[in-house]
């Protein structure tokens, strides 16, 4: 596959599983706008995309295709670890608006942007850590 046709297709599923997120984190605050809510609505939103993503990321990013709950589960385990790393990104920069500006759209607009740096840090990671035995053959 092409570098440019890998982009194209990373960048749609980051986008899918951020879209869930928020989705999702809009669902739990639907209940109350504590701090606790707030906290709870990143977990849900966070695991939400991360059921979402990886099977995507398996089979049409890194080609992986074997099936088996040894080889599924080990590699599930990393990419969750590798994404507990890039979630400290996304939290960070959510928490940050909020705190700062208060308002919905804020919030949103800093989950949106620290889930995009999180995820191009977590493909990075996910290609040397979690999906290395896969060899990656894109054309120039």
């Amino acid at each position: 596959m092409k570098r440019q046709g890998l982009t194209v297709r990373y960048a749609a599923f980051a986008a899918i599983a951020t879209v869930v997120n928020v989705t999702m984190q809009h669902a739990v605050l639907q209940f109350g706008d504590t701090s606790a809510f707030f906290a709870l609505a990143m977990s849900v939103g966070t695991i939400a995309g991360l059921l979402i993503k990886y099977p995507l990321d398996k089979f049409w990013i890194f080609h992986d295709q074997e099936i088996g709950l040894k080889n599924d589960g080990w590699k599930f385990s990393l990419y969750t670890a590798v994404g507990g790393l890039t979630t400290i990104i996304s939290w960070s920069a959510e928490a940050a608006s909020w705190s700062i500006w208060r308002t919905e759209l804020m919030r949103d607009l800093g989950a949106v942007i620290g889930l995009t740096i999180g995820y191009m840090v977590k493909y990075q990671l996910d290609k040397r850590v979690v999906f290395a035995d896969r060899q990656l053959r894109i054309a120039p």
